[in-house]
């Protein structure tokens, strides 16, 4: 399938979008609920698979969609195809904070190896598989590292990360300890273990968990992008902070925020 060669822009801060340009005849994947908004001349289509793989009749769509289905993702994937006779605007808005990345795979050798979760747009033409770690200890011990996503292809890809975003090229060789979860995406020059901690009082109490990703140079070097936010980590944040099943807004202690003088500011003073 041939690429389509985009023009885009990724806007905001801490939530960011990425507004994409469509030529007539163009289109763009996006991942299913991930559209922010676009203009009346683009039409959606939307498709069993992940878009890319819809030339190899029944099997090769229910092939992709198992793919999306293992790494944890929507069965459907929307198509948007500008119809008009000029230029149209799809949008695609980030689901948490943190910064969207262009990954140009034509520079990148056409492979991308990222975390289940991170793709969130795409230029027609682009495939996404499944990335198995070779080693069976990545995948008992490994968490969000075991199953990854794969984008095939020449085109664009727009990839999300929770947090402040840091890309780090890896001379050969040369080896980064990371935590499993901060790893967004890295090129398949680059190898992927998993490494105990090695004492378990470190384990235990020095909160960091068990194991550490281990991302090292291969031949040719290799290149990294690194998280400071992980959707885990934030999402446990929450719900710890989270008033518990069977609690009141009352209990905490007197100044928390689920206290009785939070709860009197917050104007839950009844």
């Amino acid at each position: 399938m041939a690429m389509d060669v985009i023009d885009y822009d990724i806007r905001g801060a801490e939530m960011q979008f990425v507004e994409i340009e469509l030529d007539p005849g163009e289109a763009a994947i996006g991942e299913a609920g991930s559209m922010m908004f676009m203009d009346a001349g683009i039409s959606m289509d939307t498709v069993f698979g992940d878009g890319g793989a819809q030339t190899g009749g029944i099997f090769g769509k229910l092939l992709g969609a198992g793919k999306r289905l293992v790494t944890g993702e929507s069965l459907f994937t929307t198509v948007y195809t500008n119809q008009a006779q000029g230029k149209q605007r799809v949008a695609f808005a980030a689901p948490y904070p943190g910064k969207i990345l262009p990954m140009n795979l034509q520079e990148l050798g056409g492979t991308l190896i990222c975390q289940k979760d991170a793709f969130l747009a795409a230029a027609r033409g682009v495939s996404l598989d499944i990335a198995f770690q070779k080693k069976i200890g990545v995948g008992f011990f490994g968490g969000e590292g075991f199953i990854m996503q794969k984008l095939e292809g020449e085109g664009l890809a727009f990839v999300h990360a929770g947090g402040t975003v840091v890309k780090r090229d890896l001379a050969p060789g040369q080896t980064l300890m990371v935590d499993t979860g901060c790893v967004v995406a890295y090129t398949p020059n680059t190898n992927f273990e998993i490494q105990y901690v090695g004492k378990i009082k470190t384990a235990l109490f020095g909160g960091e968990g068990l194991f550490f990703a281990k991302l090292s140079g291969g031949q040719s070097g290799g290149t990294v992008w690194l998280q400071s936010l992980p959707f885990s980590r934030l999402a446990s944040r929450v719900f710890a902070s989270a008033p518990q099943q069977g609690g009141s807004s009352e209990e905490g202690s007197l100044l928390s925020a689920g206290g009785l003088l939070g709860g009197i500011l917050g104007g839950n003073n009844r």
